[in-house]
């Protein structure tokens, strides 16, 4: 099933070519059924979402149809009056439970409406699509914290057997990455020089040169652009000043110093030679 929607096209379509394209095997798409099978689809009163295409039997009775339109749209037999429609027109009410569908004489491409007479139908009001209505759990920090066998009490149980412990998939990743950059990654690297950081050709400062715990040698880099990922912590701990999402902590290899200055985005364009 398939909930309404909109489509916008862009300005300069040939809007009668992409019909075109779009209807182009309409007149052929109910070739390939058996003689005795319609593809219908199928609508609720109270539902936005469309069944397409449905395959009934034309000896499928009224009553089966009602059956196994429960399964898809919520309401029970009973409550359920289906209209026949052609072009959003009705043509037939489908009120014989024990006639077969094919006495009303539908085709594919047709339609069929449920309009469901429950009055205390679950799907009135939105009660079957719209998620806002359901009731969610939710748990504060604190008693998530207070709970047993979950993640988090795994993790501190861990922890305080050995505080150097990681997850199984943290450890496969440092034995596979070897041991941690040591001081001659980042040699020649000083706190105030400019650099270019990769990937994306990234420019900026370089605001600390050091270890980091027990992850090796990393350079603390104050981009001209937030296009970082952190203000120059890592933890609680901080180890230079920028503003969020303009400072990163690189590994050494990716860093570049030297005469890296501020680009101006518009010298960039009048330099240009692939835009005139």
């Amino acid at each position: 099933s398939i909930t309404n929607m909109s489509i916008n096209i862009p300005p300069g379509t040939d809007v009668a070519a992409l019909r075109s394209y779009v209807t182009a095997a309409d007149a052929t798409q109910y070739d390939g059924l058996a003689e005795s099978i319609v593809a219908l689809s199928v609508t609720h009163s109270n539902l936005q979402q469309k069944v397409l295409d449905l395959r009934v039997d034309l000896f499928t009775t009224i009553g089966q149809l009602k059956s196994r339109l429960y399964t898809h749209c919520g309401t029970p037999p009973a409550f359920q009056t289906l209209v026949l429609k052609d072009g959003g027109q009705p043509i037939a009410v489908l009120d014989d439970d024990d006639r077969a569908l094919g006495f009303y004489s539908p085709a594919s491409g047709m339609e069929i409406f449920v309009r469901d007479d429950d009055p205390n139908s679950l799907s009135r009001h939105g009660g079957l699509e719209d998620v806002s209505q359901v009731e969610k759990f939710e748990l504060t920090d604190e008693q998530y914290d207070a709970r047993a066998n979950t993640v988090r009490s795994y993790k501190r149980e861990q922890l305080a057997r050995d505080p150097n412990w990681r997850p199984m998939h943290q450890q496969r990743q440092r034995e596979a990455q070897g041991p941690p950059p040591d001081e001659e990654s980042v040699e020649g690297m000083e706190v105030g020089m400019r650099c270019e950081v990769q990937p994306g050709d990234r420019r900026g400062t370089v605001a600390f040169v050091g270890e980091i715990e027990e992850t090796g040698y990393w350079v603390g880099v104050v981009f001209d652009e937030p296009v970082g990922r952190n203000d120059g912590c890592k933890g609680e701990t901080r180890y230079f000043d920028a503003e969020p999402n303009f400072g990163g902590f690189i590994r050494g290899r990716n860093v570049e110093v030297g005469d890296f200055p501020v680009r101006d985005i518009m010298d960039e364009l009048e330099d240009s030679e692939d835009e005139i």
